[in-house]
């Protein structure tokens, strides 16, 4: 049967990294019974879907599982259990974890705040370390119940262009871990130097801050590494497996977006280190951000490109991931430079001497005040890319969606904006500008909104079978 229905359906294409295709309208399924059930069951049968077993579908002999479950709804399918089920819980379901911790963060800072907000942002970081401790063992069981699965999550562009979300989570949770800890646990204030008293029940800030040293040490390296691995791998995967210039997508760039975010990491960490540890932190920030900025913009120039030779992209939401590079960098830049000034005046002077080509230290405060200040310039600078590229998403979403079901790619619209949000504020702050300020909390407002509506639709779509399920996720 199913290869009566491979042989009457062409093979559709691929969208982005991830698409569900719509049937052909020349359709001949109609002069065939079978070809309305993708699987047959008899009695008690508990057979499953030909992508629902533990096989590798590398053989070019079995159709692709869209080309069979797309047939009729999925509610009229034959139930398949959990453990079947799981065997399509892909990388993907870490932008659920990514788009929490960003939320939660974005109510760490958001400028203009109320009585109990920290205590409310507080409680969604807390949600997501739940969310995230369920997703991972979720993802290991799967790789423990289907071994081959594993393999195929890392070489197949579609789900391999997510597994990168698995340490922006991890750099979301750091971030976090640091705010709400200079919140709830340091009164404030996490700056190196401050004075403590002993008798103080709260966590030591020395204890801490070599906590944040380590992380972000380990993190940089790892993130690093992993980039590197990961485009050789798409690089060198099965010809008829490759991406397609055609379908080009700011998903593309996930595999570098986790070494920006070690920037993101070095301007929320520095201020808790000594001078010359923050010195080295922010440098490898810099570097970072550099790579990681100039890496997307050679994707992005593919991307849009492809928007003037072929259209838009089917998934719309994941259009919003081009507004993240250019917005983390923006929010990254601005808050290395501003620790600047706290280091250049605790650092040796001798050492102060060598870093800005023997200025006195009379000048210490002046070169501190330029550093800052070409940051918000170079931040004001990149957030207008940003707004382009979130106006442009903007665009495409109201002009309607292909695909109108839910796909785990509409969290694209929660956590790169996140990054726009904070770059925002920074921004805002920087300038001193209380219009600005206002526009970052109101684009807070937005980001919960849009985070409950997604997490509504997200558990709606599991429950609908629209996600979980044979060939309606990134492993077909």
């Amino acid at each position: 049967m199913a290869t009566d229905v491979q042989h009457h359906h062409p093979a559709p294409t691929h969208e982005s990294a991830r698409g569900h295709q719509s049937v052909p309208s020349n359709s001949t399924a109609t002069t065939v019974i079978g070809s309305f059930v993708p699987f047959k069951l008899e009695g008690n049968d508990t057979t499953t879907p030909p992508s629902a077993v533990d096989t590798d579908t590398d053989d070019a002999n079995l159709p692709e599982p869209r080309q069979l479950l797309e047939r009729i709804p999925t509610v009229l399918q034959p139930s398949i259990p959990w453990r079947k089920r799981l065997m399509h819980f892909t990388f993907a379901w870490y932008t659920v974890t990514l788009s929490t911790s960003g939320v939660s963060l974005v109510l760490a800072i958001t400028p203009h705040r109320f009585r109990g907000l920290s205590t409310i942002g507080l409680v969604i970081f807390l949600l997501d370390l739940l969310f995230f401790l369920v997703i991972t063992t979720s993802i290991t069981l799967r790789f423990v119940l289907y071994k081959s699965t594993f393999r195929r999550a890392f070489t197949r562009p579609h789900e391999a262009l997510f597994v990168p979300t698995f340490f922006l989570s991890i750099a979301a949770i750091l971030c976090n871990v640091a705010e709400y800890a200079r919140i709830f646990l340091f009164n404030g204030d996490i700056s190196y130097g401050v004075p403590s008293d002993d008798d103080d029940p709260r966590a030591s800030l020395t204890s801490f801050a070599t906590f944040l040293c380590v992380a972000f040490w380990f993190f940089s390296g790892l993130t690093f590494l992993a980039s590197v691995i990961q485009y050789h791998l798409l690089f060198t995967v099965k010809a008829e497996r490759r991406l397609s210039l055609t379908t080009i997508t700011p998903a593309w760039v996930l595999p570098i977006f986790p070494v920006m975010l070690i920037g993101t990491l070095a301007g929320s960490f520095s201020r808790t280190q000594s001078p010359s540890s923050a010195i080295g932190m922010i440098c490898a920030g810099l570097a970072a951000q550099g790579l990681g900025l100039l890496v997307s913009f050679f994707f992005f120039s593919s991307y849009l490109s492809r928007l003037m030779a072929f259209g838009l992209p089917a998934q719309r939401a994941g259009m919003f991931i081009a507004v993240g590079p250019p917005s983390f960098t923006g929010a990254a830049v601005i808050n290395m430079a501003s620790d600047i000034p706290r280091v250049f005046a605790q650092l040796d002077p001798a050492r102060v001497a060598v870093l800005t080509g023997g200025m006195g230290p009379e000048s210490m405060e002046t070169l501190a005040a330029g550093c800052k200040l070409g940051a918000i310039w170079l931040g004001v600078f990149l957030w207008g890319l940003g707004f382009w590229f979130f106006i442009s998403a903007v665009a495409g979403c109201v002009a309607g969606m292909q695909d109108k079901r839910f796909h785990l790619s509409w969290w694209s619209t929660v956590f790169p904006n996140v990054g726009f949000t904070i770059a925002s504020i920074k921004i805002g702050a920087g300038l001193g500008s209380e219009g600005v300020l206002w526009m970052g909390s109101g684009m807070t407002v937005a980001l919960v909104l849009a985070w409950a509506f997604i997490g509504y639709r997200c558990v709606r779509a599991v429950v609908k079978r629209e996600i979980v399920w044979p060939g309606h996720d990134e492993d077909s």
